[in-house]
């Protein structure tokens, strides 16, 4: 049995949803940074944990949770040494550099840092960041059905859970390819059953 601790709201989310697309039997533990179930497993107290009894494999980032889901299961990922795969991974790659970080830095100043270390004011300039980062993608996908052509990838699952949290976040970028491929994500049903549980 494979268990994901952290909880939904979170890059636990990715995870949740590829096990989801993937028909995979697993538990979910929703659990908080720094609880004692993530200490058990992960020092730094950072979510998602993932546990993999019967491969004792013990995972605590997101990317290298997909990664290893997708390298398993043969499915979601082109494999090491196919030409393709060095074009995934620069998807990958992009998309936690430029989109991730702006985001995960705004709540970082919103919530997650003591008030004291917060700085209201550098969010009007990630917004304009991932506004900037957006209009390059939506360039790169030119009418694409995903990141890669026909067939999701890895960094879609993390671009699908980045336009949901920007969405949430209010971050706006008004790039009608990224709207209809983000419709795309949302209309997958493993991705309406994690927003709807």
């Amino acid at each position: 049995m494979m268990e994901v601790i952290g909880a939904k709201n979170s890059r636990a989310f990715r995870v949740l949803w590829m096990l989801e697309e993937l028909g995979e039997s697993y538990c979910h533990t929703p659990a908080y940074p720094h609880s004692q179930e993530v200490l058990a497993y992960n020092p730094g107290g950072k979510i998602p944990v993932f546990v993999a009894a019967e491969d004792d494999m013990v995972l605590t980032d997101s990317t290298a949770i997909l990664h290893y889901l997708a390298d398993r299961k043969g499915h979601f990922s082109y494999p090491p040494g196919d030409r393709r795969r060095p074009l995934q991974d620069s998807w990958t790659y992009l998309i936690l550099d430029e989109i991730d970080q702006c985001i995960w830095t705004a709540a970082k100043h919103s919530f997650v840092l003591p008030e004291a270390r917060r700085m209201k004011e550098i969010k009007s300039t990630l917004r304009w960041e991932f506004k900037q980062a957006i209009k390059r993608i939506a360039v790169r996908l030119d009418g694409k059905a995903y990141l890669m052509g026909r067939a999701m990838t890895v960094p879609d699952f993390i671009f699908g859970h980045c336009l949901l949290w920007a969405e949430r976040a209010k971050f706006t970028h008004g790039e009608t390819a990224i709207d209809t491929y983000f419709k795309r994500i949302c209309d997958r049903p493993a991705f309406q059953r994690m927003t709807k549980i």
